[in-house]
């Protein structure tokens, strides 16, 4: 009678904790489906991998917080000691099973979550060869390709403490606003005039360091056409936040247009917000912080603007 009762009680358990489970497992697959939206919009052939591996870190990472979260509840609400109870709990032994299995569990999951991650890396490797770099100047380097592709548009991005500089080879033009064709790859060669900088594009979703000394080949291909920023995503001095650029992602038609319209363009002074910043604070004549003066704004054909709505 006794082991009939203990029998049906464990079924019980069984098929509530199944229950419960089934419920996180439903969770956790709706959040990871809800963080395709906390993301900007999807505008490079290399952001649907990123964000898919983030989605499914975003799933893992609920259900393992639900499953601590139900732990902590099922204990604070049905192992309490009574009110007035001042005695020492009961002392046990370690439960074997339950250390195998909460030991298990997280080398599965993190398992997967190394798997995923390793797929995605290696297509993201098949998109384009990444971070080719060249311990040369960039003049050196003219002509050459580490890669055993070469995309069709290839751009020169030069950083500065603190602005972008554009150089689109074979057409002479320089610019300080980057314009892409869409569903066309490009090569970025990246260098730094100065410090450390970062290459990110949010809505592209890859990032790249650039390096002083270094020219640095860089792939990827638009997908979606829009306007959105280029940001430096490492700390490169006082301005750093203000070193930012517009990204035109169009059609093929419309950057050739804008190519050739560009190249009759006289050079005149590009854009570098950190450039007007410093000279407002040199007018108020503000002691303030120390800060290395901005380089003078680079020469360009297109300066951009700042001011235009952009998608992310």
């Amino acid at each position: 009678m006794n082991s009939s009762a203990g029998s049906s009680i464990n079924r019980a358990a069984v098929l509530g904790l199944s229950l419960w489970v089934g419920v996180l497992v439903l969770l956790s697959h709706w959040m990871g489906q809800q963080a395709h939206h906390w993301l900007p919009v999807q505008a490079s052939n290399a952001a649907p991998l990123v964000d898919g591996l983030f989605s499914f870190e975003t799933a893992i990472g609920t259900f393992v917080f639900g499953g601590v979260l139900s732990v902590v509840g099922w204990v604070l609400l049905f192992n309490r000691a009574e009110k007035y109870d001042a005695t020492d709990a009961v002392p046990i032994e370690g439960n074997t099973r339950l250390e195998v299995i909460w030991t298990a569990i997280p080398f599965v999951l993190v398992m997967a979550i190394a798997a995923y991650a390793m797929q995605v890396s290696h297509r993201l490797g098949l998109v384009g060869p990444m971070e080719h770099i060249h311990a040369h100047s960039p003049i050196e380097m003219q002509g050459g390709y580490a890669g055993d592709r070469l995309p069709s548009e290839q751009i020169e991005v030069i950083a500065r403490q603190w602005s972008w500089e554009f150089r689109y080879p074979g057409s002479n033009v320089s610019t300080t606003e980057l314009h892409l064709p869409i569903d066309q790859p490009v090569t970025f060669r990246l260098t730094s005039d100065d410090v450390l900088h970062g290459f990110y594009i949010p809505a592209f979703r890859l990032k790249q360091d650039v390096i002083p000394g270094r020219a640095i080949d860089f792939n990827l291909t638009p997908t979606r056409e829009g306007r959105y920023r280029l940001r430096d995503s490492q700390f490169s001095g006082t301005w750093f936040a203000a070193n930012q650029a517009d990204v035109v992602v169009e059609s093929r038609e419309a950057y050739d247009a804008w190519l050739k319209q560009a190249a009759a363009q006289p050079l005149q002074p590009g854009l570098s917000l950190a450039v007007q910043e410093y000279a407002e604070r040199q007018q108020r004549n503000t002691s303030g912080w120390a800060t290395v003066p901005p380089a003078p704004p680079p020469q360009v054909n297109v300066p951009g603007s700042s001011d235009l709505p952009h998608d992310a």
